[in-house]
C-alpha cells in the first residue's frame, strides 16, 4: 500500500514537467525545437524517479543525467588517450584524401593521366565516401560507434595497400573507391564518438583540438611525400611490374589506419549511445572506467550510482487516442518506462538484421521531418558549398605549384604570369601537351611549398582550440568562409610563385578554422540517437562538394580559367552565412 502511495507521489511530482494532453514543457530549449526534457526513468526497475530523488545537487550525487555524470568522472588521462586515438583516426583520413594531390603529378606517366582523369582520380575517393558515409553512419546509430570504427579502419588500410600495388588506372580507381567507402564512415562516426565523451564546458575546445589532427595529417603527408617521392626509390621487374616511389609513399600512408584500428580496441563504447539504447549498467561501467583512469581512484568511489533514462524513445512524445496514454516514440510509455525490443535485444540473426535496417530507415526519415528538417537542410547546404571550396583548391595546390615551377623553369625565372597564363602554357606547350613526352619529374621545391601551405594551418588551429568556446562556432565559420572566399578571388591576381604561396597559405590557415567550427556545429545540432546518421548525411553533401570541386576545377582550370576562383569564392561566402540560421550550440548540453 505504501509503495503504491509512493509511486503516486512520484508521479505527482513529475506533473510540473507534463503539460496538457501529455505534452512536454521544455525547460531548456536553447533555441532548438528538438531539445526535449530528459525524463527520470531508471532501469531495470522501470519506475519513475521522483524529483526529490533527482536532486543532483545533493552531496551524494546518487542519480545524475549524462552531463553531470561525465563531469564527475573528471578530465584527465582517459580523455587525452581518447583524443590521441580519435585524432589519429582523423589524421589517417586526411592523409588518405590529400595524398592523392601529391601522387597525381608523379603518377601521370605511369597511369597515363590527363587533367580530366586527374580530376576523376581525385574525385573517386569522394564518390566512395558518399556511399560509405550514409551506410556506416546509419549502422553506427544502430549497433554502436566503436565496432564500426574498428571495421572501417582495417578496411581502409587494406584498400590503401591494394591500391599501391595496382598497375592500371582502372584497378587503381576501384581500390580508391573502396578506400573512400571505408573513409566515408570515419568522419561522421569518429566525431559523434569523440563528442559523446566530452563535458559541455570542454566540448568545443576539444573538438577543435581534434580538428587540428587534420592539419597534422596534412603535415605528415607533405613530409612523407617530400622525403619519398623525389627519391626515385622503387622496383621494376623484368615482367613489367612497377613499384616506384609514389607507390611506396602510398603504402606508408596506410600505417596509421592499421595502428588506430588496434588502439580503438582498448577504448569503450560511447556512454551517451549506450544510454540512448537503455543500457544503463554498461554506460555506468564506462563512467566508472573513465573516473578510475582520470583520478587514479577505485571505480567504487565514483559518486554516481544511477543514471537518468535517456533512451531516444523517451524524448519524443505521441498521444494515443485509443488508449489515452501518451507514448514516447514508438516503444515506451511514461507509466511503465518499458521499451519494446530493439536491435540489441534481438538475438535471431535475420530478425536482428531486419531490425537494424528498419532502424536505419527510421533514423533517416526523422532527420527529414520538422523540427530537425531545417537543421538537416542547412547542414547539407553548408557542407556542400564549404567543401567545394576546400577540396576544390586544397587538392589542386600541389598541381598549381608544379605548374608555376614548370613555367618558371621554361622561362629561366625571367617572366611572371598569372594562373591562367601558366595553365595555358602547361596545357598547350608544356608537360600536359601532346607535343611533349610525358614527364613526372617534380622539383623538391614543390613539396616544400606544399609543406609551408599546410603548416600555415597550425596557428589557426591553436586559435580555434583556445577560443572556440568563448567566441563560438558561428563566429569562426563566418570569419573563415569570408576570408577564404577573398583568398579564392585573390588567386586570380597572383603573378609568381611567391604570391601563389602567400595566398595559398592564408587560404589554408583561415579555412582550417572554419573546418573546425563546422565539425563542432554539425556534430552538436543533431540529437544523440540521430547524431551519426545526421553527420553522415552532412558528410555525403561534403563529399559531393569534393567531387564537384575537383571535377569542375579540373575542367574550368584548363578551359575557362578565371571561372573557378570566383565560383569558389561565392560558394564559400554564401554557405558560411547560412550558419547564422542554426542554433547556438556553444557550451550547451548534447541533446
Amino acid at each position: 500500500m505504501s509503495r503504491r502511495k509512493s509511486s503516486r507521489n512520484d508521479r505527482s511530482e513529475m506533473e510540473p514537467l507534463i503539460g496538457d494532453h501529455g505534452g512536454l514543457k521544455h525547460e531548456h530549449t536553447n533555441g532548438r525545437d528538438f531539445k526535449d526534457v530528459e525524463l527520470g526513468v531508471t532501469l531495470p526497475s522501470h519506475e519513475p524517479i521522483s524529483r526529490k530523488s533527482l536532486d543532483v545537487n545533493s552531496t551524494q550525487k546518487a542519480v545524475c543525467d549524462f552531463e553531470e555524470a561525465i563531469e564527475l568522472t573528471g578530465y584527465g588521462r582517459f580523455h587525452y588517450f581518447l583524443l590521441t586515438v580519435c585524432g589519429f583516426v582523423s589524421t589517417s583520413e586526411e592523409m588518405d584524401v590529400i595524398s592523392m594531390s601529391f601522387i597525381l603529378p608523379s603518377a601521370q606517366c605511369d597511369l597515363d593521366l590527363s587533367t580530366q582523369t586527374k580530376g576523376w582520380l581525385n574525385s573517386i575517393i569522394f564518390i566512395g565516401m558518399m556511399v560509405g558515409a550514409y551506410f556506416w553512419g546509419s549502422i553506427a546509430d544502430t549497433v554502436g560507434r566503436k565496432k564500426v570504427l574498428i571495421v572501417i579502419s582495417f578496411m581502409n588500410a587494406i584498400c590503401i595497400v591494394a591500391s599501391s600495388f595496382s598497375q592500371s588506372y582502372a584497378l587503381f580507381m576501384v581500390f580508391r573507391f573502396l578506400n573512400g567507402a571505408a573513409l566515408g564512415g570515419s568522419g561522421p562516426v569518429i566525431w559523434s564518438y569523440f563528442a559523446e565523451f566530452q563535458p559541455k564546458v570542454k566540448r568545443g575546445s576539444m573538438l577543435s583540438f581534434m580538428a587540428a589532427f587534420w592539419t597534422l595529417g596534412n603535415l605528415f603527408v607533405a613530409s612523407l611525400a617530400w622525403l619519398i617521392i623525389p627519391s626515385g626509390i622503387g622496383y621494376r621487374s623484368a615482367g613489367g611490374f612497377l613499384f616506384n616511389s609514389w607507390r611506396i609513399f602510398l603504402l606508408v600512408c596506410s600505417i596509421p589506419s592499421f595502428v588506430v584500428a588496434i588502439l580503438l580496441y582498448f577504448l569503450p563504447e560511447s556512454p551517451k549511445f549506450l544510454l540512448t539504447q537503455g543500457k544503463h549498467d554498461e554506460a555506468l561501467a564506462v563512467f566508472h572506467r573513465i573516473y578510475s583512469v582520470n583520478t587514479g581512484r577505485s571505480a567504487d568511489t565514483y559518486p554516481v550510482k544511477r543514471l537518468l533514462h535517456q533512451s531516444h524513445e523517451m524524448q519524443t512524445q505521441q498521444s494515443c487516442p485509443e488508449t489515452g496514454i501518451t507514448k514516447f516514440g514508438n516503444n515506451a510509455d511514461l507509466n511503465s518506462g518499458k521499451l519494446k525490443p530493439g536491435y540489441a535485444e534481438v538475438k535471431n540473426g535475420p530478425v536482428r538484421l531486419k531490425v537494424m535496417f528498419a532502424s536505419i530507415i527510421d533514423n533517416t526519415v526523422q532527420l527529414f521531418k520538422p523540427p530537425i528538417l531545417r537543421f538537416t537542410l542547412i547542414s547539407i547546404t553548408i557542407n556542400l558549398t564549404f567543401h567545394i571550396g576546400y577540396y576544390g583548391l586544397m587538392m589542386w595546390f600541389p598541381e598549381l605549384f608544379n605548374r608555376f615551377d614548370e613555367f618558371s623553369r621554361a622561362h629561366n625565372g625571367l617572366e611572371e604570369a598569372g594562373v591562367c597564363q601558366v595553365t595555358h602554357f602547361v596545357v598547350n606547350s608544356g608537360s600536359h601537351s601532346d607535343a611533349v613526352l610525358c614527364s613526372d619529374k617534380i622539383e623538391s621545391g614543390v613539396f616544400l611549398e606544399s609543406f609551408i601551405t599546410v603548416s600555415s594551418a597550425i596557428p589557426s588551429n591553436i586559435i580555434a582550440v583556445f577560443f572556440m568556446d568563448s567566441l563560438g562556432r558561428k563566429f569562426f565559420l563566418v570569419f573563415s568562409t569570408m576570408m577564404s572566399g577573398l583568398c579564392a578571388v585573390g588567386m586570380f591576381f597572383i603573378y609568381n610563385k611567391f604570391q601563389n604561396l602567400v595566398v595559398s597559405s592564408i587560404f589554408s590557415g583561415v579555412i582550417s578554422c572554419g573546418n573546425a567550427a563546422l565539425d563542432c556545429l554539425i556534430t552538436e545540432i543533431f540529437p544523440t540517437h540521430l547524431r551519426a546518421t545526421g553527420v553522415a548525411i552532412s558528410m555525403v553533401a561534403a563529399r559531393l562538394g569534393g567531387i564537384i570541386g575537383n571535377i569542375v576545377i579540373a575542367l574550368l582550370l584548363d578551359l575557362y580559367c578565371p571561372a573557378p576562383t570566383f565560383i569558389v569564392a561565392a560558394l564559400l561566402i554564401g554557405g558560411g552565412l547560412l550558419c547564422l540560421y542554426l542554433p547556438n550550440t556553444t557550451r550547451e548540453p548534447l541533446s
